[in-house]
């Protein structure tokens, strides 16, 4: 099921996307607020719901990655391997 979910956003066009992860976004803060108020029948569907909005977010960065040049990714690269001294 999840590779087979992969396939698809990868399919998807760049605005067909953000208008996917606008919209699990929106239901998300809806789901979590109704679950506040008066509990959902199935509070599993808000931890599902929250991985599919993660797995949105991460081909939105692939794709940004995708499209950088070779002076972004070398500074990117930089930035991570700082990050990682710190640490």
């Amino acid at each position: 099921m999840a590779n087979s979910n992969l396939e698809e956003l990868k399919g998807l066009a760049d605005e067909a996307l953000q208008a996917e992860l606008d919209n699990s976004e929106s239901l998300y803060r809806k789901m979590k607020f109704e679950h506040a108020i008066k509990g959902l029948a199935n509070p599993m569907e808000l931890r599902d719901l929250r991985r599919a909005i993660a797995r949105l977010n991460t081909e939105v960065r692939r794709r940004i990655v995708a499209t950088m040049g070779p002076e972004e990714l070398a500074l990117r690269t930089k930035i991570r391997a700082r990050r990682r001294r710190k640490q």
